[in-house]
């Protein structure tokens, strides 16, 4: 099952990034005194006692004029609505109980999920007397922190967990293999969603947006079990109305892509390649996916004999950090070549958990040094003495060498490649880290032994 997901919700300035930040390790939420900083939806993965979770640090509201705040209050509440497993209501113990907090209260009375009440800022044990006015939100259990002291978030953190549904990653991994469809709105993701579960299971519509969250469905296929997630099409920024709904949609969406076994980037074959298919393709690059590029609509375009080898180089070009990825051009209205994306989609899912033993492995390497020497930097030539991989999904590897600031791109790309040549590693992305030894570093192993 999915990771579950925690929304941090509330006013402006209540501590909500601090906490986020402090939880997570990073430092991907901004923090700063002016209200309305973090405009953008930020999430990353925490754990606590074992428990893995994904936690949501939305924006707090910018108050142009008293009548924004309801509004964006319930906005802000949607993305607990509409999204989360666990909702965290952010209050400030200096500020007391507002009239925005009931805003938020309202809203979140009607939920059927788990709502504590976090009051920041309580620093000191003088302040504890006063957080008894937030039990008058009536909305959850209330929990005292200081996310900025690291005071009280041992019990709030339990509180979570404890929270989390009964089946919340209880799957064996590897019973059930996760697709991820994404891609711009109107690219057809739904629609092929459809027609993999053979029912309407998705509203398809030509209006873009239809999808505004991400859409799990379990089916069998072939005797294999799978969970399909349809998720909502990502626009750019700049086509993002501020205030709307479709922000926390993308959140759900990208979500999606970093709890997915394989991702299926979809591209509508009429409109063509765009910098926004680069872009989210490029984020499923970097969240270390196996993929595989649909070209959808494809019996809409007029054809001839070069039209696929032109689209190929188009794609190609503009998705050249993901030229491992197989493509594949399919009609979801039809289902034409549905079943080659399957095999794709496969083929992409074991290579990405492909293992090469450290023997074969270096005598790969002996053959490609061989082939073509390692470049020189000022006289100094780089060695490299050996590798091992040291994981899979995605797979990773790494070269121990004299000096890794001799390692020139074009090298390591020549590696890479040779590699996904002599080992299949098609529809993944793979991993090369680099380990200096110094000049006395041992010669690479046998590899018979």
């Amino acid at each position: 099952m999915a990771k579950p997901l925690v929304a941090i919700v509330g006013r402006p300035n209540v501590g909500k990034s601090t906490f986020f930040n402090k939880i997570t390790q990073t430092k991907s939420s901004i923090v700063d005194d002016r209200p309305g900083v973090t405009r953008d939806r930020i999430f990353e993965d925490a754990e606590w006692l074992g428990k893995n979770f994904t936690l949501v640090d939305t924006g707090g509201i910018e108050p142009e004029s008293e009548e924004v705040i309801p509004k964006q209050m319930r906005l802000q509440a949607q993305l607990a609505i509409d999204s989360a497993d666990v909702i965290l209501f952010f209050c400030d113990v200096k500020d007391g109980v507002v009239p925005a907090d009931y805003e938020v209260a309202e809203m979140l009375r009607k939920v059927s999920k788990p709502v504590f009440i976090v009051v920041n800022k309580v620093d000191n044990m003088k302040q504890m007397d006063d957080i008894y006015d937030f039990y008058a939100l009536g909305v959850g259990e209330l929990f005292a922190i200081s996310a900025e002291q690291s005071l009280g978030l041992g019990d709030l953190l339990d509180a979570i967990i404890e929270s989390f549904p009964d089946d919340a990653e209880t799957e064996a991994e590897g019973d059930r293999m996760k697709i991820a469809i994404v891609g711009k709105p109107n690219a057809g993701k739904s629609s092929l969603t459809n027609k993999i579960l053979g029912e309407e299971r998705v509203i398809v519509s030509n209006i873009p947006g239809t999808t505004r969250d991400s859409i799990n469905a379990d089916f069998e296929k072939n005797g294999q079990k799978y969970t399909i997630i349809d998720t909502a099409g990502i626009r750019r920024k700049s086509k993002i109305e501020d205030a709307s709904l479709e922000r926390y949609s993308v959140i759900r969406s990208f979500a999606a892509v970093r709890q997915a076994d394989v991702a299926v980037t979809m591209i509508d074959a009429v409109e063509g390649i765009s910098e926004q298919d680069a872009k989210i393709a490029g984020f499923v690059h970097d969240e270390g996916k196996p993929s595989v590029i649909a070209v959808n609509k494809w019996d809409a375009v007029e054809k001839d004999t070069y039209t696929t080898l032109e689209y190929d180089k188009k794609i190609r070009t503009s998705l050249s950090f993901m030229d491992y990825a197989d493509i594949v051009y399919i009609s979801a209205k039809t289902g034409q070549r549905v079943d080659k994306l399957f095999e794709l989609i496969h083929k992409a899912h074991e290579n990405n958990s492909r293992r090469i033993t450290t023997g074969l492995l270096n005598d790969f390497l002996r053959d490609a040094v061989y082939a073509v020497e390692p470049p020189t930097d000022k006289g100094r030539r780089l060695k490299i003495y050996y590798a091992t991989q040291i994981g899979i999904n995605p797979p990773t590897f790494v070269l121990f060498v004299n000096d890794d600031k001799l390692m020139h791109f074009s090298y390591l790309r020549y590696l890479e490649n040779s590699l996904r040549k002599t080992f299949d590693f098609g529809g993944t992305p793979i991993k090369i880290l680099l380990r200096a030894r110094g000049e006395s570093g041992a010669d690479m192993p046998d590899a018979k032994k």
